[in-house]
């Protein structure tokens, strides 16, 4: 099963992940899917112009919450639906604050 566009907050495990896309050097992605991270970078960067970068990515329980969460946070940053105008390193911060809300895989 893949999630792209989370409309399914019931997926009990998989990958949060933060990505760059080369055409926009200060634009983060944040989303989660259950497919391994790399992979599904090169998936993405095969169905469009430029190429989608992983800058972190973190395997946890309930990765579609983790995701909404972190997105609650950047609101005010948002550039477009899933991409916001802020540093990756906020959001891998961000996202490791919120795995010890939301537990990890790796802490079952």
């Amino acid at each position: 099963m893949k999630i792209s566009q989370q409309k399914n907050e019931e997926v009990s495990a998989g990958n949060v992940y933060v990505m760059t896309h080369s055409f926009f050097s200060d634009v983060i992605r944040i989303g989660c899917t259950t497919e391994n991270p790399q992979e599904y970078v090169k998936s993405l960067s095969a169905k469009t112009p430029g190429e989608y970068s992983l800058v972190f990515s973190l395997q946890c329980s309930n990765p579609c919450k983790v995701k909404k969460r972190i997105q609650t946070h950047l609101n005010a940053q948002e550039y477009v639906k899933e991409f916001y105008q802020v540093p990756a390193n906020v959001a891998e911060r961000l996202l490791k604050r919120e795995t010890l809300v939301i537990p990890t895989l790796n802490a079952i």
